[in-house]
This record gives structure tokens, C-alpha cells and sequence, in this order.
């Protein structure tokens, strides 16, 4: 059971301030680097550069509005990234199964 991982999508997901601002856009149905930075601990600049990494990876695109670029989530992107997730843990609950077998059958032969 091998699940394929988007390297570049999980390190942009890997960011805090990266999944908050994905949290907003999704509840707000969009914004501007300038409204997402009144809602985050982080310069306006510091918004526009996180954008351009969730921009580069296709989770959100933007367009022009006024002198700035409004962003929203892609979903097929989201849900691409969340089905990865999935597979991922599934891999990972397999594991730990195998370990946990393993664990009690040499508890079973000590005890």
C-alpha cells in the first residue's frame, strides 16, 4: 500500500500561516492579501508570498481586483491534497496494525 504525495503541495500545507489563510479563504469565499494580512499575525508582504506558494501548487488562483489580486481556493485542489491525506494515514494505520501484531504476538510467547 504506497500512497503517492505531492512533495510541493504537503511542504505548502506543511506552513501555519499557510493552512490559516487557506481556513479564511475558504470561509470567506475569497480575499485580498491585504484583507488576509488584517487577519493574520503577518505583514501584508508576508501574506502576498504565502499566496504565491499556494498560487504556484494550485491550491488557489488569483485574479485582478483593482490594484490587487483577489484569491480564492481551488477545491479540486483541496480535494486532491485531502484524498492524499487520506491514503496517507491508511498507509500509516496499516503499519501501525502490522506493529501492534507483531507486539502482541511477542508479548504472547514471553508471557
Amino acid at each position: 500500500m504506497s500512497a503517492v504525495v505531492d512533495d510541493e503541495l504537503w511542504s505548502a500545507v506543511g506552513d501555519p500561516t499557510r493552512r490559516r489563510m487557506l481556513d479564511l479563504l475558504l470561509a470567506d469565499g475569497g480575499g485580498t492579501a491585504t484583507t488576509l494580512s488584517g487577519q493574520l499575525p503577518v505583514t501584508r508582504q508576508a501574506v502576498a508570498k504565502h499566496l504565491g506558494v499556494l498560487d504556484r501548487v494550485g491550491l488557489v488562483h488569483g485574479t485582478p481586483s483593482g490594484r490587487e489580486r483577489r484569491y480564492e481556493v481551488d477545491e479540486a485542489q483541496l480535494a486532491r491534497a485531502v484524498a492524499q491525506l487520506s491514503s496517507v494515514g491508511a498507509a500509516w494505520d496499516a503499519r501501525l496494525r502490522r506493529i501492534k501484531r507483531i507486539a502482541e504476538t511477542i508479548q504472547r510467547r514471553q508471557g
